[in-house]
């Protein structure tokens, strides 16, 4: 067994675990993160999606040892305080994108990493983005309305923000990046 110290959706941790861990059972066994799925354990549906210093990666495929010392962030790490769902995960309830729900985690996590990145991505970035994570309920319809929707509310966010202090707005804030990494800490 070897310590390994990293961070989980904004918290330091250290944990002991055997060398051929994988990542997705010590999140799910260790630290309860239950919206980090296994589905076909290959690494080809994207179930398991989590972000690791921002990087969209399968924790299937991951060794725990291999995220010493990163920031890693899963799904319950998006929500913010009291379990307030993000713009991305408050936008694929409201336009559909949760069917059965098992691939949501991964989609929803691939969404905010694209979001990060682009903020205001074409449907064909979209696709792109979400094309390691397969969903075999909504057609990928209302997956990729659902992350317009989230595009727009975050942008729609920056355009509310109040002005600073000085009459200024706030660092960063015309930054739809910024703000989606300010919503949700440290990516």
């Amino acid at each position: 067994m070897k310590e390994l110290r990293f961070t989980l959706n904004g918290g330091e941790l250290a944990v002991h675990v055997r060398d051929d861990e994988r990542l997705l059972d010590v999140l799910r066994e260790r630290f309860g993160q239950l919206g980090t799925k296994e589905g076909c354990g290959k690494g080809e549906c994207g179930a398991c999606t989590v972000l690791i210093d921002g990087r969209v990666v399968n924790a299937c495929l991951t060794l725990a040892l291999e995220v010493e010392g990163c920031e890693v962030l899963t799904v319950e790490g998006l929500a913010g305080p009291g379990g307030t769902l993000s713009p991305v995960q408050q936008a694929f309830v409201d336009h559909g994108g949760i069917q059965c729900g098992f691939c949501t985690p991964g989609m929803i996590l691939s969404a905010h990493a694209l979001l990060v990145q682009r903020p205001d991505p074409t449907d064909d970035e979209i696709r792109v983005a979400l094309a390691g994570n397969l969903c075999r309920c909504t057609g990928y319809v209302q997956i990729v309305e659902s992350v317009r929707r989230a595009a727009q509310a975050l942008a729609d966010d920056l355009s509310e923000e109040p002005p600073a202090p000085d009459g200024t707005k706030e660092a960063g804030s015309a930054d739809p990046a910024a703000r989606a990494t300010k919503e949700v800490g440290s990516v």
